[in-house]
């Protein structure tokens, strides 16, 4: 086209090719203000079973909206509901918030596993369930379970079941120094202590499979219809539960059976985190040299802690204790996991 030609273009003439819009995009989200509340109860494949409010009225099925992109949503999480909350079959509502955590109770892999997995949130208690006998107690397991339960801000409490099989005095006498609540049933006996201790809180239920933590969920939660499985003939037994579910208690309170595991990483957990649970180690732990792991000589020769108890603040039963859990957060089990 001449120059010439040019000249007798005018608007008319021209294409605009269409593009994008001039208006940037607004990173706004709606608050939702009138989001209905509730609580997970269940995760299962992209579907969040939900609880309206603490007095359970009913399930609502959902799915995390988009504009939360990955938020972890696990059981125990305080959420936001928008869209069909009814409950009624084949409807779905849709998680829009997910409220701050009151505590978390984490756990990784293995030791070198940098990934940690929320196991269940908002738990106010740790219930450690391990069997006296039938599997022998793998004290290993339970010092790293009271490790993640003082982490991540949940309270700890052993239960020792199968008191029929065995006689709790040597355990029991394990754990004096960490003062830990700490109630013990039999198979043949009602555990009403246990219920009394649970109701009206929210408390994670974790052990090894084929310590009776099932049977004790069906006790307590008569409508849960969990199996309860054989203890295999390796004393690992098998796992009963897949997946963390939360179950409504008779008298108020959540139960929250977590899946039988055999192991319980710690990757994700400091030395101060422990320490922080033992008020009276907290301001000295300070004073210790930079990187010092507080388990003592020959590792820690300058430890701050050794001080406290020389000087009568601290019963060295006690600093027994945190080291102990400390050397199992660092993978010196003495008993294994």
């Amino acid at each position: 086209m001449s120059r010439r030609d040019w000249r007798r273009l005018d608007e008319s003439d021209v294409r605009v090719r269409p593009g994008k819009g001039s208006r940037p995009r607004s990173k706004r989200r709606p608050e939702h203000t009138d989001a209905t509340s509730a609580m997970v109860t269940a995760v299962d494949r992209g579907r969040w079973t939900c609880a309206i409010n603490d007095r359970h009225d009913h399930d609502v099925v959902a799915m995390r909206a988009r504009e939360l992109g990955r938020t972890p949503v696990v059981v125990g999480d305080r959420v936001g509901l928008v869209g069909d909350t009814s409950g009624r079959p084949d409807t779905l509502a849709r998680i829009v918030r997910v409220d701050p955590r009151g505590s978390v109770l984490r756990r990784t892999a293995d030791d070198d596993d940098p990934y940690e997995r929320v196991v269940v949130a908002n738990a106010e208690q740790l219930l450690i369930v391990t069997a006296l006998a039938d599997p022998p107690p793998r004290t290993g397991f339970v010092d790293r379970c009271l490790v993640a339960a003082y982490a991540g801000g949940l309270e700890p409490v052993l239960c020792l079941t199968k008191a029929d099989l065995a006689e709790p005095d040597q355990l029991l006498e394990r754990y004096a120094e960490l003062e830990l609540p700490v109630v013990v049933t039999r198979y043949d006996r009602e555990a009403n202590d246990l219920r009394e201790r649970l109701t009206g809180t929210i408390t994670a239920l974790v052990g090894h499979s084929g310590v009776g933590k099932s049977t004790l969920v069906n006790w307590l939660v008569p409508d849960a219809a969990l199996a309860t499985g054989e203890v295999s003939a390796v004393g690992k037994g098998r796992h009963t539960s897949v997946a963390a579910l939360a179950l409504p208690l008779p008298g108020g309170g959540w139960v929250v059976d977590t899946p039988g595991i055999r192991s319980f990483g710690l990757a994700h957990v400091t030395p101060n985190d422990i320490v922080s649970a033992f008020s009276e180690f907290t301001e000295p732990a300070e004073e210790c040299p930079p990187g010092c792991g507080h388990l003592g000589a020959p590792a820690d020769r300058d430890c701050a802690l050794d001080q406290v108890v020389a000087d009568g603040d601290a019963r060295e039963g006690r600093l027994a204790s945190l080291r102990r859990l400390l050397s199992s957060r660092a993978g010196l089990d003495e008993h294994g996991p």
